[in-house]
């Protein structure tokens, strides 16, 4: 009998015996990794949090009791016990169910989520929102221990103790490593005196001592600082006691029997608390537990072996060839310093940290502290190079307004996974930037047609006396060869890739790719297209573009980015700024909306940005010309 097919609802975890639930985490963690072996996934934290998973529904009432992930990487076992058990199959599929917590998929999901380090500020709002609506539920919110290296973390740490909200925090720590007899230690304690009649005992007696007079306040600083000292020593818990949380922990994040009891213990406390569980990335699986790292995000494998399976022949990602080029330039010029946000394997700087170790930097998760310290190193002659998906970079705006760009100072952002990113849907897909970046004053931005210009792009960047986006998106390139002596590119120059007739088109990043695409169907239909690749969305090619445009007198504009500031909004200023109006203008990109989660392939035709949409949008503008 499947335990798992047979619970209904996440209430009936609750009338399984303990002994079940330990089967049942082995049935969730089959699933798991049946799933994500095809569909692809966050699969190490997955597995890591299944026990953890099992005793929060078995303790708390959800969804009346509001549970918050942080990132959501870890809540598949979740979604298989709450509504969607029977939608796992369709696990980040275009139309299927997020691969992270999204509010609007589920009512089990307390905040949607995609970006790290987000849980407690959330947790804290929807307690504060709770308590103004006389709603007595409680809020659980877990955070994983590299997300308390942002800074956010701490500001809503020190905001719930401040406030003394019965938040409870869950710190899962799969980083630390505790020994085992202090952490057996440190596991019983916790569970005894987070009895709740302890609990009120120990508030009582701290109560009483103080109103002891003249002498009782200072008895009172004693004991607490006597309990602290004892707690010091059993426990790594001090950091959280001085944000006025109750801690307890470290207990071991796949023991059922300790999770449950210590849940229901602190689950009637009206303090904020921080429990403390260690657990396994991988949990279950091994080859994830030995090779955490791969199976953090990982594409679709062999269950019995662990390995990749094998897809086309091999073409570097645009994220390889990065990496490649920056170890070539590093060699020449050693004043080239990586800086990666907790994401050097994501960003290809793996080979640059082992080569140059004193010239990498991993600030940890935390993106406005990487942005001003690049600025930092740039002060002293340094040429910074942060390593960033757009997503994350958002974190960091201020930072690149206020700390780089008013001295202007020579930072070189190299942004990764720009335009549609694919299964990790809205939270990932970095459709925003050249819009936020492009009105900042000082700051460049290009965008590479391929992965040769991309090297070219960073070659560029580096020389520049001044800071630089290089945005590219997420995959393979279009498998052209590197130049061996890799020029740089004229700042602002765009170029001329096919003259035409008819209509202009002006591309910019990888929507070059689809423009070429395009062109070889138009060419069949007798349609003679001009087609741009501007390279740069600041500053525009003027000489280039406005040429063209003026002999034409049809322009299409085309990028993998949102319409609304993006590129094609540049160049109609562009032509507003230079009185040009004849010419008729049409832009193709995102429309207002967030984009969901699927394949790269399948969104592009949704939203409109393929070769098929530009042929569609050509045909269709030559018709209307022909019909005026």
């Amino acid at each position: 009998m499947s335990l798992l097919k047979e619970l209904k609802t996440s209430q009936d975890i609750k009338n399984l015996t303990r002994s079940e639930l330990e089967l049942l985490a082995v049935e969730i963690r089959t699933r798991i990794i049946d799933v994500v072996s095809k569909r692809g996934g966050h699969l190490a934290s997955s597995l890591g949090t299944v026990e953890l998973t099992i005793a929060i529904h078995r303790v708390f009432d959800l969804p009346k009791d509001t549970l918050i992930w942080d990132v959501g990487h870890q809540s598949y076992a979740h979604k298989l016990l709450s509504d969607r058990k029977d939608r796992f199959d369709t696990l980040r599929a275009y139309k299927g169910i997020s691969g992270f917590a999204k509010m609007s998929e589920s009512p089990y999901d307390g905040f949607t989520v995609g970006h790290s380090s987000t849980s407690i500020s959330a947790g804290l709002g929807v307690t504060v929102g709770k308590c103004l609506s006389q709603n007595k539920s409680k809020v659980v919110s877990i955070i994983g221990d590299g997300s308390l290296t942002a800074g956010i973390a701490f500001e809503a740490l020190n905001q719930t103790g401040d406030l003394k909200k019965d938040l409870i925090v869950i710190l899962n720590d799969n980083e630390m490593s505790i020994s085992p007899n202090v952490g057996a230690l440190s596991s019983y304690l916790s569970r005894t005196f987070s009895a709740s009649y302890l609990q009120q005992m120990r508030k009582g007696f701290g109560e009483f001592l103080k109103s002891v007079p003249k002498i009782g306040t200072d008895i009172y600083k004693f004991a607490k600082k006597s309990e602290d000292s004892f707690k010091t020593f059993v426990t790594p818990g001090m950091l959280f006691e001085a944000f006025d949380f109750n801690y307890f922990g470290p207990i071991n994040g796949h023991n059922l029997n300790h999770l449950i009891d210590i849940l229901e213990n602190i689950k009637s406390s009206n303090d904020p608390v921080l429990l403390h569980v260690t657990t396994k990335k991988g949990k279950g699986y091994e080859p994830a537990e030995k090779n955490p790292v791969y199976f953090h995000g990982v594409g679709s494998f062999d269950i019995k072996t662990g390995n990749g399976i094998k897809k086309e022949k091999k073409i570097s990602t645009y994220t390889e060839v990065f990496g490649s080029t920056m170890i070539d330039l590093a060699k020449n010029n050693k004043k080239i310093v990586a800086v990666t946000a907790a994401m050097p394997e994501g960003t290809g700087l793996t080979d640059f940290a082992e080569l140059y170790p004193e010239r990498f930097f991993d600030v940890g998760i935390a993106e406005q502290h990487a942005v001003t310290f690049a600025a930092g190193l740039a002060t002293q002659g340094l040429k910074p190079v942060v390593a960033i998906y757009s997503t994350f970079l958002q974190r960091a705006y201020d930072q690149i307004l206020h700390d780089v760009c008013i001295e202007s100072h020579g930072v070189v952002f190299a942004i990764d996974r720009g335009g549609i990113v694919g299964e990790d849907g809205p939270t990932h897909h970095g459709l925003f930037d050249y819009a936020y970046l492009r009105s900042i004053p000082n700051i460049t931005i290009m965008a590479p047609k391929d992965e040769n210009e991309l090297a070219r792009m960073l070659v560029t960047a580096i020389e520049h006396n001044g800071p630089v986006s290089i945005r590219y998106p997420r995959g393979k390139g279009v498998g052209v060869e590197i130049d061996k002596d890799i020029q740089p590119i004229v700042i602002g120059k765009g170029e001329l890739l096919k003259d035409g007739n008819d209509v202009l088109l002006i591309a910019v990043g990888n929507s070059v790719v689809e423009s070429n695409k395009a062109l070889e169907e138009l060419k069949e239909k007798n349609i003679s297209c001009a087609l741009i690749n501007a390279r740069f969305i600041k500053p525009l090619d003027k000489v280039l573009i406005l040429k063209m445009a003026e002999q034409i007198g049809k322009v299409i504009t085309i990028e993998d980015h949102v319409l609304d500031g993006g590129f094609g909004s540049a160049v109609l200023e562009l032509f507003a700024d230079n009185n040009l109006s004849n010419v008729t203008t049409k832009r193709i990109g995102i429309k207002n909306c967030f984009v969901e989660h699927g394949p790269q392939e399948i969104l592009k035709a949704e939203y409109g940005i393929d070769s098929s949409a530009i042929c569609k949008a050509v045909e269709e503008f030559v018709q209307s010309e022909k019909s005026e």
